[in-house]
């Protein structure tokens, strides 16, 4: 939806209090962090190891006999990184706090985390998926293209239960969507999936701002190299669940290789102690520019969710590569959910995959601008815009007036 103009709240008027009787940003501080004292250290340690060694095979078998059973995590020491690491554990074990669920796994991507979770389906013989446009555009891809063999419908969120089989083993939706920020009714999704699981991609909007299993969710997606990381500098996918699916995503994480480096996981679990600062903080940013944005002629249009977050989508009644080409402070480039402000042109980079006709009628127009906002000053950001949005028309809008138009 395109709410920027009607948004009123803020990202403080979100419910922040975690499960487990901890707020948020306490969780966010201490999960995966609370044996460290015991351990006589305050920094989490960085496991590197690939292999571990053992003098007991037969107790080495007895737990890789059960891994294969259940995919349970092995008791005792580690046996091998594709396995498990303890130093991913910890970011796996905090993530889940924040999500709320029983647990998390952490894959190399999040293309590699959603690929495990088809994987899992399909090995039960559920290969179709019913799936909301928008998707982030390498989704959309891995659907539409079978690569996995999975068989998709595309509905809107009222064909949900029509558009479901026998053979269904996953509805999919992303809110906040990359890149309309359109947002779901998750509960109403969730009641409509029945016994099917519902996995919403929470990317843009974070346990900060949302936590998609307290609405029916039974899987919760993250591209981690976004906010959850929030430095661009690490690559990582995770998806939060029950214990009993998880087991099954380790299973297929160990088997197909797609696991997460140590390093990675020690930068995540770092990256999380910072998370609702920095959405806060961002989301600010993002009000106020989608406000300025809603105000200026030059723009025809802005996307900001009632939800709120650091995304805003606008849409130029002139050139946008011109608005890509004229940034100095921002950032052209894919990718979102880092300190600094990113800017990108979702029909030639993050939904050029996705076939012309199926990209503009899920609202990713030619003339659509995607903006992850940073923690940089809103003046200078907008100074920026202002500039590369090109000459200002004669007789701007008012702020006031261009809010009521849009309601």
């Amino acid at each position: 939806m395109d709410s920027a103009r009607t948004h009123t709240s803020t990202p403080d008027d979100v419910r922040t209090t975690a499960p487990r009787g901890r707020a948020l940003a306490t969780e966010a501080v201490h999960a995966g962090r609370d044996d460290l004292a015991g351990r006589g250290l305050h920094a989490p340690p960085i496991d590197l190891s690939t292999t571990y060694p053992s003098y007991d095979s037969r107790g080495e078998a007895a737990r890789i006999d059960a891994f294969a059973a259940t995919g349970a995590e092995p008791d005792g020491p580690p046996v091998y990184g594709r396995l498990g690491n303890p130093t991913v554990a910890r970011f796996e074990t905090a993530l889940a706090r924040l999500e709320g669920t029983e647990a998390a796994v952490a894959f190399a991507s999040g293309m590699a985390a959603l690929s495990a979770i088809l994987l899992v389906r399909g090995s039960m013989g559920l290969r179709h998926v019913v799936a909301v446009r928008p998707l982030y555009g390498c989704s959309d891809h891995l659907l539409t293209a079978g690569l996995l063999g999975s068989e998709v419908t595309w509905t809107d969120p009222a064909g949900v239960a029509d558009a479901l089989r026998p053979d269904t083993g996953l509805v999919l939706v992303e809110s906040p969507a990359n890149p309309t920020l359109a947002e779901v009714d998750l509960r109403a999704v969730a009641h409509a999936c029945g016994s099917v699981p519902l996995l919403v991609d929470n990317t843009f909007a974070t346990p900060v701002l949302q936590r998609p299993a307290e609405h029916g969710a039974r899987l919760v997606l993250h591209s981690a190299t976004k906010y959850l990381g929030g430095h661009g500098d690490v690559l990582a996918g995770v998806v939060a669940c029950d214990e009993e699916f998880a087991g099954r995503l380790r299973q297929v994480r160990f088997a197909t290789g797609g696991v997460l480096h140590p390093l990675a996981g020690y930068l995540l679990l770092r990256g999380l102690s910072t998370l609702p600062v920095r959405v806060r903080a961002a989301s600010a940013n993002a009000a106020e520019l989608a406000g300025r944005l809603a105000a200026d002629p030059r723009v025809a249009r802005v996307h900001y969710p009632r939800i709120g977050g650091a995304m805003v989508s606008f849409e130029v009644h002139g050139d946008p590569h011109e608005v890509i080409g004229g940034v100095r402070l921002i950032t052209p480039a894919v990718s979102l959910g880092s300190v600094d402000t990113l800017i990108q042109h979702p029909a030639s980079i993050s939904h050029r995959i996705v076939d012309a006709d199926d990209r503009r009628g899920a609202g990713v127009g030619d003339r659509l601008l995607r903006l992850s906002v940073g923690l940089e000053d809103v003046d200078d950001l907008w100074a920026d815009l202002d500039r590369a949005l090109g000459e200002r028309a004669v007789g701007a809008i008012p702020l006031r007036e261009a809010l009521s138009r849009t309601e």
